[in-house]
Formats: C-alpha cells, sequence, structure tokens
C-alpha cells in the first residue's frame, strides 16, 4: 500500500454552467493505493473549490467541493479500458474529472435562503429586505379569479349540483 498527497493544476475547467472548477485551479487528492489480487485499488479524497454564479440572485460565489473516490484498475482485461493498469501506471484524470463534475449542484445558491432577484426591478432582495415581493398574477388566470371562492354565496357550490 502506498499514500501520496498531492496537488495538481485543473488541466481544463471541469464542469459547465452556472458553477465549476476554472483551469488553472489547485486540486487537492490524498490518495492511497493498495495491491489487490484483481489489480490496484485506488482511494481518494478530492478537494477543489468551485467559484461561479448563485442561481438565484447570479451573485459571484465560490464553493468548496469535496468528493471520495474508490475504483479498482484491472492488471489485464480484453477490452481496452480507463480503469486499467498500463505499463505499471494508473490514470485517475478522467476518474477525478467525472466525479467533480458530477459533485457540482446544477443550480448552486449563495446561501441556503437566498431570496434571489425583484422581478420588475432585478434588484437583489437580499440587499433590501423591507421589499416585500410582490405576487404577480397571471394574465391567463384572470378570469378565474372574478369567481367568488368562499361559501355561501348566491353561486350554489359544486356539491349541490352532484345532489339534484
Amino acid at each position: 500500500m502506498r499514500e501520496h498527497e498531492l496537488t495538481v493544476v485543473a488541466p481544463e475547467q471541469l464542469g459547465e454552467g452556472l458553477i465549476s472548477v476554472k483551469q488553472g485551479s489547485e486540486i487537492s487528492e490524498d490518495v492511497r493505493l493498495e495491491s489487490v489480487h484483481e489489480g490496484i485499488l485506488v482511494t481518494a479524497d478530492v478537494t477543489a473549490t468551485a467559484t461561479g454564479q448563485c442561481g438565484r440572485c447570479l451573485t459571484d460565489m465560490a464553493q468548496n467541493v469535496q468528493v471520495e473516490i474508490q475504483e479498482l484498475f484491472a492488471y489485464s482485461t480484453e477490452e481496452a479500458s480507463e480503469q486499467a493498469v498500463h505499463d505499471d501506471h494508473v490514470d485517475l484524470e478522467p476518474l477525478v474529472r467525472d466525479a467533480v463534475v458530477l459533485s457540482l449542484p446544477f443550480q448552486p445558491v449563495c446561501r441556503p435562503d437566498c431570496p434571489g432577484l425583484d422581478p420588475e426591478s432585478g434588484a437583489r432582495l437580499a440587499d433590501h429586505p423591507e421589499k416585500e415581493p410582490r405576487e404577480l398574477l397571471d394574465p391567463r388566470w384572470e378570469a378565474l379569479a372574478r369567481f367568488s371562492s368562499s361559501p355561501g354565496t348566491e353561486d350554489s357550490s359544486a356539491s349541490d349540483r352532484e345532489e339534484r
């Protein structure tokens, strides 16, 4: 068994969309390599910093990414595979890239209770806590808003109509 602490530079941007690990960012890896009968068992803890924008208020943000990886690299296979030992070496780059990209959030938020943006002015609601967002009524539902929903009105209710 061998253990290594590595710090590598991201060769390309990891992830697309609102948040990603930028090219040139440092990725810290604590790697343990174990020899087993079938091949080499790799266990790694990967840490990086992803930067991007909040999905609600569009402010810049940074988020720590921590991923645990465990993969068996086989000594001999009939098929060409990324998870195989080639010339006594294992390539961790595709494994780390896939694990980091899959751990990134689809809709990142700067904080869990981020109120987002005001739909009318575009201002951040977190900067103006006294301002309450107005509930906008969709014009397609305007005709239904004229109907009364309180019981005891002149209109008969649906249960009265079923009994007749």
